[in-house]
């Protein structure tokens, strides 16, 4: 059983693809650095992510796929699932190997999960710009923390630059501990130390809050419970629209 392990970063599962080929050897599994290796492992290959490598094969890629196509092997690889990245790394070979584009044959399984997988990415963005709410600080920067099931700040972080451009904000991936800012002009990618009161616990302390935030959240939470009909409430389908995982992280659901 021949095993590749990379760093876990796109520019890496690339390189893998390109080690596949230089050796004419394919993997039967791909583990990131840190896993634990299958147990009847003959061989593990290191693989060292390489800028000029990866670029090679994204070239290649780029004469066999769509420009949709492209975007949705980068969306997928946003789960993070390292159960994945073996699949992953297949759709990307059949498609450098096929003479046409495979991107709509549903009979490979792979393109079938690939498929699936940036569906399921791309809902968890739209949940992010759904569900997530904002606190203002006595700075005036506004900010917002998350813990999304895959990695989808960036999908999500342009949503909230175009519609709120004048502000200053922070919106923070709790689970990857990074996050981004913006300052009215431009995006930087940021980490913050996980001790911070508010990273723990996603939630300003009223000290650090805008004289005015904790007076807009009471109101907030005073709509949201007044404009409830409560011979009409439907917990089960309120959990459907509304995972409770979001909610702490929720104004209306806390206080």
């Amino acid at each position: 059983m021949l095993v590749f392990m990379f760093d876990g970063t796109f520019e890496g599962l690339l390189t893998a693809v390109f080690d596949a080929y230089s050796r004419k050897s394919f993997p039967d599994a791909i583990v990131r650095e840190g896993a634990v290796l299958p147990m009847f492992c003959d061989e593990c290959h290191e693989v060292i992510a390489d800028a000029e490598k990866s670029d090679r094969v994204w070239r290649d890629l780029g004469r066999k796929l769509s420009a949709a196509a492209l975007s949705a092997v980068v969306t997928s690889f946003l789960c993070e699932l390292p159960d994945y990245d073996i699949t992953l790394f297949r759709y990307i070979c059949r498609a450098v190997n096929s003479p046409v584009s495979i991107e709509s044959d549903f009979s490979d399984p792979d393109v079938v999960e690939v498929t699936k997988m940036v569906r399921r990415v791309s809902y968890e963005a739209m949940r992010v710009k759904q569900f997530l709410r904002f606190q203002k600080a006595a700075d005036g920067t506004y900010f917002a923390l998350m813990e999304p099931l895959y990695n989808v700040l960036s999908m999500a972080v342009g949503h909230f630059v175009d519609r709120f451009s004048t502000m200053t904000f922070v919106i923070y991936d709790k689970r990857r501990g990074y996050g981004y800012y913006y300052d009215g002009h431009e995006v930087r990618c940021v980490t913050m130390p996980d001790t911070l009161p508010h990273i723990a616990t996603g939630r300003l302390d009223e000290s650090m809050m805008d004289a005015d935030e904790k007076l807009f959240q009471d109101m907030w939470r005073t709509y949201f419970k007044a404009i409830a009909i409560k011979e009409r409430m439907n917990p089960r389908k309120q959990r459907q629209d509304m995972p409770v995982r979001f909610w702490k992280y929720l104004t209306e659901k806390n206080g």
